[in-house]
């Protein structure tokens, strides 16, 4: 029997591929479709303390054949208490108990991630809802006059050291796991840096998910002459297809550097099982998918959890622990492996 199922941060997942925070998270309506799906979780959409309706429209793009797409959202959604109310946690959990709901903040600053983390803690202290995890969001490019975090060490290390004060961390075992939202580096020192920091906190981060989008990224619209985009002069994230390989690149650095205690979650052009096979392979112990789940909807959950299972089945691999991070060495004998594959 081929086995998908996954313990990420202590947390059960029923299967090693969930949701991303963003596309079609931000109401409970839209959340029990995916818990309903085969996703292994539910991840809510990135929170801020109040609500607010984002960038202006039109702020995202999708290239024609697929292969990428932009987003330049602003964070849009409901605000926390939407997010940790018992009503909304029991519309999107209903008759799925066996899956973990976890929520997502990304303040406008400090102060209000220190806010939400407190009302987070109150919450789950008084024992009226089910929050498995915390995803702290330290890559979004998409907010006007705001820098991201991650690429930001002082910044960095100054959110982890106020979050790491906080009573619902400061015992022997944090009240929640934590995870962070990372950005994509390109720099080996980049990684370095930023893999110092995290296991510096490592008593509080129990994963960090890589890579968040793309920043900056421009799409033009060829016969008016202008950015597809409205906000921020046409700049935004880049996502789909298009950042696969430097998604694949993040999750192995991060892997290779991040205390054993800190697990990894591969985010970043997620398509098919393949994808989401050479993700764990890579080093990551489970996955999540955005912009499928966005423009496929969450049958995708479904499909690319079977092709994994399908994937596995072939090579002989019966649980995700079997080749997560079991990336092999480049070698004579593996390309004429590869070789004698194709053309089978």
């Amino acid at each position: 029997m081929t086995d998908i199922s996954v313990t990420l941060a202590g947390i059960p997942l029923t299967a090693c591929v969930y949701n991303a925070s963003g596309p079609r998270t931000g109401s409970s309506a839209a959340m029990s479709k995916i818990a309903k799906s085969a996703s292994g979780g539910v991840l809510a959409k990135s929170a801020t303390v109040a609500s607010q309706k984002g960038n202006d429209l039109p702020r995202t793009w999708h290239e024609d054949n697929g292969k990428a797409s932009l987003n330049s959202e602003g964070l849009p959604n409901n605000g926390i208490d939407y997010y940790i109310s018992p009503q909304t946690i029991s519309e999107t959990m209903d008759g799925n108990p066996n899956k973990p709901y976890m929520v997502s903040i990304s303040g406008k600053n400090l102060a209000d991630n220190l806010e939400m983390l407190k009302k987070i803690s109150s919450t789950i202290e008084n024992g009226s809802v089910s929050i498995a995890a915390v995803e702290l969001n330290l890559a979004c490019p998409n907010i006007v006059g705001k820098p991201t975090i991650g690429y930001d060490f002082e910044q960095m290390e100054d959110v982890l050291k106020q979050v790491a004060s906080l009573p619902c961390f400061s015992g022997s075992k944090p009240l929640f796991p934590l995870g962070v939202k990372m950005p994509p580096y390109f720099d080996r020192p980049h990684f370095e840096m930023a893999a110092t920091i995290l296991n510096k906190y490592k008593h509080i981060v129990s994963y960090a998910a890589s890579i968040n989008t793309v920043g900056n990224a421009l799409a033009i619209d060829f016969h008016a002459e202008m950015p597809a985009i409205r906000a921020k002069g046409g700049f935004a994230g880049l996502s789909g297809p298009a950042v696969k390989y430097t998604a694949l690149a993040n999750v192995k650095q991060m892997r290779e550097l991040l205390d054993k205690s800190i697990d990894v979650v591969g985010v970043g052009g997620v398509q098919t099982g393949r994808d989401a096979f050479e993700m764990i392979l890579c080093g990551a112990t489970a996955v999540q998918v955005g912009t499928c789940h966005w423009v496929e909807g969450p049958g995708c959950f479904d499909r690319i959890c079977d092709e994994l299972k399908a994937i596995m089945k072939e090579k002989g691999y019966t649980k995700v622990e079997d080749f997560c991070g079991k990336l092999k060495e480049w070698s004579k004998e593996g390309v004429a492996l590869s070789r004698q594959m194709k053309m089978a």
